[in-house]
């Protein structure tokens, strides 16, 4: 046995690069759907031991930057299925997209590495790398416009009482006392003595039953009951590739009205669509905007995505992304534009700089233009609500106006673009996490996802499965709001906690501890 772990940490040290990579990947199985916890505490407790190891800074650097190539290329593996919707023209793309996610985003783990080396091995560079590690996924959530996908606090979204701490520390607060939790072996084995051992088996229990307890009061501290708002989420789970093809955009629309109107619609307040179930102009098109009224139930409202345009001084004509609410007299009533665009989905950085040869692919890619931001939709007779479109809700703190406030989001998506990947629970439990964060009733709207009713507490209230064509009806709970310190503050308490770590580890690195 003594004579096998020699020559495991052989191989370790003769191709540590390789197997920072190798256990990155594998790190990536404790993210949704898989939650394969045990990869977290072998993942980052052998980067640290790998950081032990490392004669400088820049070897450091290295192995974080390795480490996150393999945890990003994997954990994001999922974004290269849109690629394949159109395989002949774009599937070449497909390990282009996998070496980007990796190349790209490992910066963000390599910087952290990088600065822990430089505080002293054992407790302070474990200290100093969790809080690090947790100020990346902050500065990732707005960097080039921001990607916080694959927060290490989403690994806890398989247990609902371990997430409602997001309601004090965010996201970010969670990733950060996961990364203390599941980094202690390497602790352990770095100073091999008694102490470290109780140190490290109290943090890991100690973080977890703290977690869970919190979640179980707050669980039974807000109990959910309905209320008297009915929805109605229309699924038609068209495929993708029929999505916008000329000859199907008709049947497709028809589709969406008939579930709308099918047994219950009566009693429906919102009828809701997802995110572009309308492909056509509906502020400018008086045809199937009466087509899209009968949708809309007598005395409530269709709230539908929907592409409209706007005039831009220096391009004319540009599309937005957009949520329309329709009344059943073929009005518009409320409209929101999405601010926050996908860079090379709904629009190309420096497109004007790219070289000839990429041009063809992005000249398939739509020049959006953004909208105004955050906004409070306010309906006669019913609590206003907040509108977020797809990828708009994956960013903490930055969901939901400020002033004023809503009391329900709407989010709009389409996650048919990934198929049966990864992609489209991990967009659910991000948005789990926003409803917990904030205290805000959500109601996420697909033409294929994971459709879902989300009660301010992160319950799922009800759910039409990836994949499945029909329609959601749900009653939004009584208590559409709760109040919460993160909801409140933002960002500021886990960056406060954040920094206290870090100077805590600078004050043990100084102590020689």
């Amino acid at each position: 046995m003594i004579k096998l772990l020699k020559q495991i940490r052989q191989n370790l040290n003769q191709r540590p690069k390789l197997w920072c990579s190798l256990t990155g990947a594998i790190t990536a199985a404790a993210l949704p759907p898989h939650y394969f916890w045990p990869a977290l505490f072998l993942g980052f407790s052998h980067l640290l031991w790998q950081l032990n190891n490392a004669l400088s800074g820049k070897k450091a650097f290295a192995y974080g930057y390795w480490f996150g190539f393999g945890f990003f290329a994997t954990g994001l593996s999922w974004v290269g299925n849109a690629l394949l919707i159109d395989a002949m023209s774009f599937g070449w793309l497909y390990p282009l997209v996998l070496l980007a996610a990796g190349g790209f985003f490992g910066l963000f783990t390599a910087v952290p590495a990088a600065l822990s080396f430089y505080f002293r091995a054992g407790y302070a560079r474990w200290l100093a790398f969790a809080g690090f590690w947790a100020l990346s996924e902050w500065l990732r959530s707005f960097i080039l416009t921001g990607f916080p996908w694959n927060l290490l606090g989403s690994t806890l979204a398989f247990n609902l009482s371990l997430l409602q701490a997001a309601s004090l520390i965010g996201t970010y607060g969670l990733s950060f006392l996961v990364l203390l939790a599941v980094s202690t072996p390497a602790l352990i084995l770095t100073k091999q003595n008694r102490r470290a051992f109780y140190l490290g088996l109290g943090t890991t229990f100690g973080i977890l039953l703290l977690l869970f307890g919190f979640g179980q009061w707050r669980l039974q501290k807000f109990q959910i009951s309905a209320g008297d708002i009915q929805v109605r989420i229309v699924q038609p789970a068209i495929p993708q590739a029929m999505k916008w093809q000329a000859d199907t955009l008709e049947n497709n629309f028809a589709d969406y009205i008939a579930l709308s109107r099918s047994a219950g619609f009566e009693n429906t307040d919102f009828v809701i669509w997802g995110e572009t179930a309308s492909p056509f102009p509906l502020d400018m098109d008086e045809a199937h905007l009466k087509q899209a009224a009968a949708a809309a139930p007598a005395n409530g409202y269709l709230i539908t995505g929907a592409i409209r345009y706007a005039f831009d001084a220096e391009s004319g004509y540009r599309p937005r992304n957009s949520l329309l609410v329709v009344n059943a007299k073929a009005e518009i009533m409320a409209a929101y534009d999405k601010s926050h665009l996908v860079p090379f989905g709904e629009y190309i950085p420096l497109r004007h700089l790219l070289p000839d040869w990429i041009k063809p692919i992005t000249g398939v890619i739509a020049d959006f233009l953004p909208g105004q931001g955050l906004q409070a939709l306010q309906l006669a007779g019913y609590p206003s609500f907040g509108a977020l479109i797809c990828y708009e809700i994956i960013f903490p703190s930055q969901v939901a106006a400020k002033n004023p406030r809503p009391s329900w989001l709407i989010n709009l998506t389409n996650d048919g673009w990934y198929g049966e990947s990864a992609g489209p629970y991990q967009h659910l439990v991000t948005t789990r996490l926003r409803a917990i964060e904030e205290g805000l009733t959500i109601v996420r709207a697909a033409n294929t996802g994971i459709s879902a009713v989300i009660a301010p507490n992160g319950k799922i209230i009800a759910e039409l499965a990836l994949n499945r064509r029909g329609i959601l009806d749900a009653k939004l709970p009584k208590q559409l709001t709760i109040s919460t310190t993160y909801g409140q503050n933002g960002n500021i308490i886990p960056l406060i906690l954040i920094f206290l770590n870090i100077i805590l580890a600078f004050y043990v690195s100084s102590r020689s501890l």
